[in-house]
């Protein structure tokens, strides 16, 4: 557990927060313009720009969201990764130069450029305004996850404090200070993250003996079991709701009630291994019968038995996961049942190889014939490959070069840089299968949980790090967010007439506003995991973006009434479907199987019909004005 404050932690903590506040004040002289304020002028050299796109991507999702999904569903979690790095393709051959080449300051420049309509912008900027809060969210949902262990604050406090000090660094120096924050970012992210692969490389995969009060040896009688050190049965327990989803409740000597699953039986005696649950309440959350629960309240994941043909520890990652894939695991599964009216969901430990861990099941059931299964993972790719090419704060950073070919030459930094990134991933989310580091109730905390196995200060640099990591990705979300605002709603929406000063005020006091709402936000959806948020994020821009910006670069007959229809679609029928799917459900503590809507992304649904919407009215209502 980590539940006291490590003062190397907190003082890296406080190094990242100096380091953002002095670049701020630095550069704060040289935002006296809207481009110098907005896209740093376009004087960025192409490393410092590619090196930023990194910092700006690899978000509190990847660094997270990702190794946390990996160590919990296996090999799943790792297509996150593949539609993340895949993306970047995209962007790379087919909207990276037009786009640079047709706007200035924001994504709805481009998107205006043919049409000069006040309906095309006032669109463009809303779905801007829409998807950057959207991925705010994760990456305030990831800092408060590191925050309550680190300073020893509630997770409201933490949010409250990092969102005021992000929102200051930005509101007070633009692009230019963004962009070298995730510049740094981007570097000590790679270094981190090949270091600590390294680290579980060279210690290779380790037997951990079972954590202390995991197994319970019992003995069997005719009314149920013999329970040791004051433990008994709960009253009632062969009726409850907890044995028949499989698990059997006791009431422990200080009165909590644990749930526990039956692993082996004889005639004379059992063994009970201990299943952790939570449960939702009107004030909170209770975990494993405690309320508040602690801030790291389990931590599992270990060998059940490691395969002979193991040699000694290898740097080589072929070999090491050839021995993951030869060894056996114990694993984690979720399962949720209602009793006296309450969701409740438990974990129960299954033995499981490493070779299945490193196929597909935990997430999507391709192998089997589960069609809505497929079709979510086919929907999940979709909007990540599409999604990628038509997220608003990454699309402006552009801007901030001088030419096209620096463009190019930043995107293809950045692929390589990301592919290092989620290699490294890999190797890091199996070392803490393997290790005891993966808490069942956050996933997110999976990476810093590993670096605490290796030692107090591996601890203490990942934690900065990630911290580091949502700081540069919640900059870039303010910057876009603001330009959106003052200049595409205020400036060329509504008209008002304003100097270079007044819209660089402007600029600042919308990054505010924004800095709020992602707090606010932040707030409210405590304890998701950050990949899957995110995924929703580039569903609702692939959905609502990217057919309008594909098609009004590409296609003539493009008109702005059809733009406004297709990201109008796209933008309210996402919202709509993500609302009713079966992982919101379970968020209102309703089962998953009452969800109307079958998949948990719709941008298979969503993409198809907005560029449908698109072009049947571009045909019905042609504007005799296009070229």
């Amino acid at each position: 557990m980590i539940n006291t404050q490590e003062p190397l932690a907190v003082a890296l903590f406080l190094c990242v927060v100096a380091v953002g506040i002095g670049l701020s004040t630095q550069l704060v002289r040289r935002t006296t313009s809207p481009s110098e304020y907005f896209v740093a002028g376009g004087s960025i050299h192409w490393a410092v720009n590619g090196l930023a796109f990194i910092g700006d991507y690899l978000s509190a999702a990847s660094f997270l969201g990702v190794g946390g999904l990996i160590a919990t569903v296996g090999y799943d979690g790792f297509l996150y990764s593949i539609g993340f790095l895949a993306g970047w393709a995209f962007a790379l051959l087919v909207v990276a130069e037009p786009f640079r080449r047709f706007g200035r300051v924001t994504f709805t420049d481009v998107i205006d450029a043919r049409f000069r309509s006040r309906g095309v912008r006032f669109t463009a900027a809303v779905s801007t305004l829409v998807i950057c809060l959207c991925y705010l969210i994760p990456q305030m949902v990831g800092v408060g996850t590191l925050v309550t262990p680190l300073l020893g604050i509630p997770y409201y406090l933490g949010i409250l404090l990092i969102g005021t000090v992000v929102t200051i660094i930005v509101a007070t120096s633009g692009m230019a200070s963004t962009t070298y924050v995730q510049c740094l970012k981007g570097i000590a992210l790679l270094t981190v993250s090949s270091w600590l692969a390294f680290a579980v490389l060279e210690r290779g995969l380790i037997e951990l003996p079972p954590s202390a009060g995991e197994e319970l040896l019992v003995e069997r009688g005719q009314n149920g079991y013999r329970l040791p050190d004051g433990r008994t049965l709960e009253p009632g327990w062969s009726a409850s709701g907890a044995w028949q989803a499989g698990f059997l409740p006791i009431v422990e000597a200080d009165g909590r009630r644990s749930l526990w699953q039956v692993d082996s039986t004889n005639e004379s005696e059992a063994v009970l291994i201990r299943s952790h649950y939570s449960v939702e309440l009107d004030d909170g959350m209770m975990v494993d019968g405690v309320s508040p629960p602690p801030p790291i309240p389990v931590s599992v994941g270990r060998l059940a038995q490691r395969s002979s043909q193991c040699a000694e520890p290898s740097l080589n990652p072929i070999t090491f996961l050839r021995c993951f894939s030869n060894s056996e695991l114990y694993v984690w599964n979720r399962q949720t049942f209602i009793e006296q009216g309450q969701l409740v969901t438990a974990y129960r430990r299954e033995r499981q190889s490493g070779g299945e861990v490193l196929s597909t099941g935990g997430l999507f059931d391709l192998p089997s014939k589960n069609w809505a299964s497929r079709l979510d993972f086919i929907s999940l790719m979709v909007a990540l490959l599409c999604g990628t090419a038509a997220l608003p704060h990454i699309l402006i950073r552009y801007y901030t070069v001088g030419n096209h070919s620096a463009a190019r030459k930043s995107t293809v930094l950045a692929i390589a840089g990301i592919c290092l990134f989620y290699c490294a991933c890999l190797i890091m989310s199996l070392g803490a299968m393997s290790g005891q580091a993966v808490n069942l109730l956050d996933s997110n905390m999976t990476i810093p949980l590993l670096a605490k196995t290796l030692g107090t200060a591996a601890f203490a640099v990942v934690t900065a790090v990630a911290f580091a990591a949502v700081l540069g990705s919640v900059s870039g979300l303010i910057i876009a967010a603001s330009g959106a605002v003052a200049h595409d709603l205020m400036d060329c929406f509504l008209g008002i007439t304003m100097n270079s000063k007044e819209k660089v005020v402007v600029g600042r006091m919308s990054a505010f506003i924004v800095g709020c709402g992602a707090i606010y936000f932040g707030l409210i959806f405590e304890g998701m995991n950050v990949s899957y948020l995110a995924g929703l994020t580039f569903a609702l821009a692939a959905a609502a973006n990217l057919p309008a910006l594909l098609m009004a670069l590409f296609w003539s007959k493009t008109t702005g009434r059809a733009v406004v229809c297709s990201m109008l679609t796209g933008l309210v029928g996402s919202f709509v479907l993500i609302l009713i799917s079966p992982e919101m459900y379970v968020r209102y503590g309703r089962p998953a199987a009452d969800a109307p809507f079958a998949l948990n992304n719709p941008a298979l649904v969503m993409l198809p019909v907005s560029l449908l919407v698109l072009i049947l009215i571009s045909k019905r209502y042609p504007d005799p004005r296009s070229v």
